[in-house]
């Protein structure tokens, strides 16, 4: 009996540790997600990966990252949103010792990170100052090796990109420290990266510095933190909304929200991220197609370098017609291009809060039943010529069966991915380790609230292209980024900012309404809104303070539009056309809405109060004079002492 209760009691101690242990499992997976190590936001452009960069099923690399530990640290980029202006996200990324700073397209269907040299034969001009190996003390050119192609004197090796739009990279293979920011928790990394000699195409006209490739290869940035076992095998991108922008990206594992959606993505199919998606419903209603019209070829490729949805031709006249069936009320007009044939709709009104009410949800259904539903935003765009109007974001790919899901609003960069305007609002984790990727609809422009991270990063300010950023900084580290304001803790009355302008031809002076209605065009408000404070002449440069008002029906301007404008400002993208010459931003300023005096609270009131009282008081001493007349005119005198003289009828002469 004692052994028996004594072995019950032993029962009993084990099962009490065994369900603290799983208590503790469970509130530290639950907990993970709001105390992760901070994220990296990153942007996206699309561009053609290296095939024979990609995973092979028995590479001995592919065996060590399921190895891989998800509380190694993380990368935590901001996500810049350039899409309205320029077509894509950009991402700060800082390359050498002291570093130099860049803005990269991000890109997962790329494999090489690179940036202009400073020895570069044929560069365009872009947002900044190009790499310069001679200033960086721990820059290494790769040497030649058979696992490379080399230059012409077999000394380094070299590397080429052609893309689909015709454009094309190519220069040498470098290593050098890669950082990602003060705010990232991940320490600097050496790191493989292209040092641009050519650039054709887009890539010479671009504003952004380069690419960061995201994809499968031995160059892909991810590849090379993985194996050198700093961060997980995944990496996650979240895009903002239509109207807010912003976002972030994590490199590195988190643990995914409870109720992601996934589905399974095939690293031997394609070098390409897929996903098997294998229906469309349009309002609940499933579209009559063949089950494998979206396993063609590639099968269905999600890159965050293409903006719109390319489907199949069946696929795309399906999910067109249905679309509009459920909006015949809407008028249909042209787009806003000449050039392409989009399929536009007024009359839904600015609020992008309410398109639902307007436009029917799709769901995309993947391989595994799980559903991926897509709201107005995730497949329409802003008719940029019409207000209230908004184009369809879907087009047949006629030149190839896959499907592509994409990000960016470069056209001509939009031939073979899919991605883009279809994941606004959802965190998209690319798995690679689990071999799936998972969807979580989310406010994207939020996420570091989400992540608990303490302080958002307002965008670095802008310096002229002439000063050397990089010199000045301690080897390692990124510069300090300027503060914004929090939105949501004022109410902002005015924004005002100091612009220098420098014109080509000195006998030529700005027409400073031109340029008014040009920024009002470039910032998206009313032209009413822009007003010029004053200006100051130096030479051939106009010192121009400029000051953006809120909207006639508004008295402030809304924290959106002002985060909106703050960052097309402090991030320099207003591109003026070349009669304007040139502009560099010198400083700006957000006001709060001042508090109006009782005075000005009621000066309506009471100047409607003394004008009726004047009115009532001329009605009233009008009304009198009439009553007073009348009377008069009804009052007589008898004849005589108030005898009553009776009528006499007259006498004939």
């Amino acid at each position: 009996m004692a052994n028996s209760s004594s072995s019950s009691s032993s029962l009993l101690i084990i099962s009490y540790c065994l369900i603290l242990l799983n208590l503790y499992a469970i509130v530290s997976s639950t907990s993970d997600f709001n105390n992760r190590n901070h994220p990296m936001i990153l942007p996206l452009h699309l561009s053609t990966p290296n095939l024979s960069a990609h995973r092979m099923p028995f590479d001995d690399h592919y065996s060590r990252r399921h190895l891989q530990n998800s509380e190694l640290p993380k990368a935590r980029m901001r996500l810049f949103d350039d899409l309205l202006s320029n077509g894509y996200y950009t991402t700060r990324l800082f390359i050498g010792t002291p570093p130099q700073e860049f803005a990269l397209i991000v890109d997962t269907g790329s494999t090489v990170t690179y940036v202009p040299c400073s020895s570069c034969e044929q560069c365009g001009k872009h947002q900044d100052p190009r790499f310069q190996p001679e200033l960086s003390s721990t820059y290494q050119p790769v040497k030649c090796n058979p696992s490379c192609n080399c230059d012409d004197e077999g000394k380094q090796c070299t590397y080429e990109r052609r893309y689909a739009e015709m454009s094309s990279s190519s220069g040498v293979i470098a290593e050098d420290v890669v950082s990602f920011g003060n705010e990232s928790e991940l320490k600097p990394q050496r790191a493989v990266f292209g040092c641009e000699n050519v650039e054709t195409g887009d890539l010479y006209s671009q504003r952004a510095d380069g690419i960061m490739g995201l994809g499968r290869g031995r160059l892909s940035v991810v590849d090379q933190l993985v194996d050198k076992g700093v961060i997980g095998d995944s990496f996650s991108l979240c895009y903002g909304g239509m109207d807010v922008g912003g976002g972030a990206m994590v490199l590195g594992a988190i643990s995914p929200p409870q109720n992601m959606v996934f589905s399974h993505s095939n690293p031997y199919r394609s070098p390409y991220y897929n996903i098997e998606l294998k229906e469309l419903h349009v309002a609940g209603k499933p579209l009559k197609l063949k089950p494998k019209v979206f396993d063609e070829k590639h099968g269905t490729v999600l890159d965050s370098g293409t903006t719109y949805a390319y489907f199949p031709e069946a696929a795309f006249h399906a999910l067109k017609d249905a679309i509009t069936k459920e909006i015949h009320h809407l008028k249909q007009i042209p787009g806003p291009d000449p050039n392409y044939h989009d399929i536009c709709f007024s009359g839904a009104g600015r609020e992008v809060s309410q398109l639902s009410k307007v436009f029917p949800e799709v769901n995309m259904v993947f391989g595994n039943g799980q559903k991926l539903s897509l709201s107005p935003e995730n497949y329409l765009f802003r008719h940029t010529k019409v207000s209230g109007a908004y184009c369809l974001g879907i087009f047949p790919n006629r030149n190839d069966p896959t499907t592509l899901l994409g990000d960016t609003l470069d056209r001509s960069l939009t031939f073979y991915h899919v991605a883009g305007i279809v994941v606004r609002n959802t965190l998209v984790t690319y798995d690679r380790e689990n071999d799936k990727i998972g969807f979580w609809k989310t406010n994207c422009s939020e996420l570091w609230k989400r992540l608990q991270v303490p302080d958002v990063p307002a965008p670095a300010p802008v310096l002229p292209p002439s000063s050397n950023k990089s010199q000045e900084m301690a080897p390692g580290q990124a510069p300090s980024i300027m503060p914004l304001f929090q939105p949501g803790e004022i109410r902002i009355g005015i924004i005002t900012f100091d612009m220098l302008i420098s014109v080509n031809n000195s006998n030529t002076n700005p027409n400073f309404t031109e340029v008014a209605e040009f920024i009002a065009h470039e910032l998206e408000v009313d032209n009413l809104q822009v007003h010029m404070l004053n200006f100051t002449l130096k030479g051939n440069d106009y010192l121009v303070k400029w000051a953006i008002l809120p909207a006639e029906s508004a008295d402030y301007i809304s924290n959106t539009t002002a985060r909106k404008i703050i960052l097309q400002l402090s991030e320099h993208r207003l591109h003026f056309p070349e009669r304007f010459g040139s502009y560099e931003l010198v400083e700006w300023k957000i006001e709060p809405q001042k508090d109006r005096t009782w005075w000005q609270q009621h000066f309506v009131a009471v100047i409607v109060g003394v004008v009726v009282t004047l009115v009532v008081s001329l009605l009233s001493i009008g009304l009198f004079l009439v009553w007073r007349h009348h009377k008069a005119l009804g009052t007589y005198e008898p004849v005589g002492d108030g005898a009553i003289v009776p009528e006499q009828e007259l006498q004939p002469l």
